[in-house]
């Protein structure tokens, strides 16, 4: 039997909390081509993924890593989250994606998004191949992460055991084509209900099984593709359905969802105001300034612990999404 020792994976020295990363809008770049890489460059995107997958052409793999490590290596990513999505294990290009790339720009990388994830131990191999990739170039052992796309029903049945293969671990990835495909669901537009399903939303078992494992191990949970580009409406429906959920974000493919995503999974104004004042009343209140309470009322709603948990996220959320605070509560004149 192997050593716990030696199978186990690297612990990241450094793990950047995902919340320091936003992911409302995650845009799909081909990395063969130069023109849509440097137009993402200009985008409003949180992140772009450079895509070595079903972007590009089996023969386009091998100039497109050339392509996607000049273009890290180059800049011009400030305020993104940068993703090269490799090919997935069961393919002949998986290694050579991941050490071309993270050898040639792993300073410039911040994750690596694996597709087609249906067990643990596939995160655990590239975590394997990127720390020794990290240990031979000299970079800090742990710092790149892992998205884990889960795209059919054994990686749905595994997921919570795939969500804690590694802390390299950042997000969870719903890719609905391929699990749709997977499950023979009887419908050819992507993330819309199944013609005949009249019984709720076909999708909800997946999204939460998804969201209940990403949150169980602190990751973000990300909703893929809408595939109608040029249907902004039915984008927003549907990313409307994973944000109430309290998903992070989701795939866009087109410049045009971008903006929608951004809005979709940003809280609103008066609700991102209404959870920065929960947090500075019941910080007060709970001082000895404000009589050390365990609860109290703000307005006519009354506040506590559990309070404050739900204001985080919210206030997280706006804080991620760069907003600013409008109404301000102040502590009552004594």
């Amino acid at each position: 039997m192997p050593r716990d020792d030696v199978v186990e994976p690297s612990r990241r020295s450094v793990r950047v909390s995902v919340e320091n990363r936003p992911r409302r809008s995650c845009l799909a770049v081909p990395g063969s081509s130069q023109k849509f890489i440097d137009k993402a460059r200009t985008l409003p995107a949180d992140q772009i993924f450079l895509d070595l997958e079903d972007a590009c052409a089996p023969l386009a793999k091998p100039g497109a890593r050339k392509t996607i490590v000049s273009a890290l290596n180059e800049g011009g990513w400030e305020g993104k989250t940068r993703v090269v999505r490799v090919n997935d294990w069961t393919t002949e290009w998986t290694y050579r994606d991941v050490t071309e790339v993270v050898e040639g720009a792993g300073a410039s990388l911040d994750a690596i998004m694996l597709p087609k994830v249906q067990t643990a131990a596939q995160v655990q191999a590239l975590d394997f191949l990127l720390t020794q990739i990290e240990k031979t170039m000299g970079y800090e052992v742990g710092r790149i992460g892992i998205e884990a796309q889960i795209e059919n029903a054994l990686g749905l049945t595994n997921v919570n055991e795939i969500a804690a293969a590694s802390p390299r671990m950042e997000t969870i990835v719903f890719g609905p084509a391929d699990f749709m495909a997977s499950i023979n669901m009887k419908s050819l537009v992507v993330g819309e209900q199944p013609p005949g399903y009249t019984e709720g939303d076909a999708y909800h078992y997946i999204l939460m099984q998804i969201l209940m494992a990403a949150r169980a191990y602190d990751l973000q949970a990300i909703d893929g593709p809408y595939l109608q580009i040029r249907d902004v409406d039915g984008f927003k429906r549907v990313a409307g359905r994973a944000a109430a959920l309290g998903y992070d974000g989701k795939w866009v493919l087109h410049p045009g969802q971008i903006d929608a995503a951004n809005e979709t999974f940003s809280p609103g104004q008066e609700d991102y105001d209404h959870a920065e004042n929960i947090l500075d009343a019941y910080e007060w209140f709970t001082s000895e300034a404000g009589g050390a309470k365990g609860s109290a009322m703000l307005g006519d709603e009354m506040i506590d612990e559990a309070s404050r948990k739900m204001a985080l996220v919210i206030a997280g959320k706006g804080r991620a999404a760069g907003m600013t605070r409008g109404e301000r509560w102040t502590p009552p004149e004594s």
